[in-house]
């Protein structure tokens, strides 16, 4: 009679799950990093994909994800007023500048990927979605990638025909110029909210009737954000 082998002990067992899993958790980590690209070529395939709800999955995205949340909110940033005088203080140079911005893209994406989440999320289930609410959070991050992608436009051309003037009172940044720039900017805005769309289309599988309406929703309740402050 052969001798069998001897059980694993719990803790071991244990611990061989984790490691499959910490595993399984960065081969699906790579797999996100490579669709990040795929959002601009074939934004469907990805959103598909964010339909998984299995946690290692789920967890697996949250690299690209914060990544595109910080550098979405410093291209953001840059376009408001208040970047537009950072440097009239005589004590912020080039390198304060890139650290406030790093710093203020951080918590300005932060508070948009909430905000715009909840917003969106409320708004599919007032259609009839129960997603959960990170994957509606995850889908507004993925579909930021147009406007993370401006700063490379933008910053250049601020760069290029304005130098520093852009971030100080008056000088050659005012009038038509600046406008020019915050429409450009709004254009990557308008595709990004495209893409929530055919998110809401494909991740959550909306007819365009149920898109529009939750975008609707999701809109107005943005603008109730917006407005709260100034009216407490």
């Amino acid at each position: 009679m052969g001798v069998s082998a001897p059980r694993a002990k719990p803790v071991q067992a244990a611990d061989r799950a984790g490691a499959e899993r910490a595993r399984a958790g960065e081969d699906l980590a790579r797999a996100w990093w490579r669709r990040v690209p795929r959002v601009v070529t074939a934004p469907r395939s990805v959103f598909a994909a964010l339909a998984e709800t299995d946690d290692v999955d789920v967890d697996a995205r949250s690299e690209p994800v914060l990544a595109i949340v910080i550098v979405a909110g410093m291209a953001g940033v840059i376009l408001t007023p208040a970047w537009g005088t950072v440097m009239d203080d005589g004590t912020v140079d080039g390198l304060v500048l890139l650290v406030l911005t790093f710093v203020g893209g951080l918590f300005y994406g932060a508070a948009a990927y909430f905000l715009l989440g909840l917003a969106l999320w409320l708004g599919a289930k007032a259609v009839g979605v129960d997603a959960p609410f990170r994957i509606a959070r995850q889908l507004v991050a993925f579909a930021a990638l147009p406007v993370a992608l401006s700063l490379a436009v933008v910053l250049p051309s601020l760069a290029l025909a304005y130098g520093w003037d852009w971030f100080r009172t008056g000088g050659d940044d005012t009038g038509r110029g600046r406008d020019v720039v915050v429409i450009l900017g709004l254009a990557f805005v308008a595709w990004s909210l495209a893409l929530v769309g055919v998110g809401l289309r494909t991740t959550f599988r909306l007819p365009w009737r149920g898109v529009a309406g939750a975008l609707l929703l999701a809109g107005v309740m943005v603008a109730a954000f917006a407005v709260l402050p100034n009216a407490l």
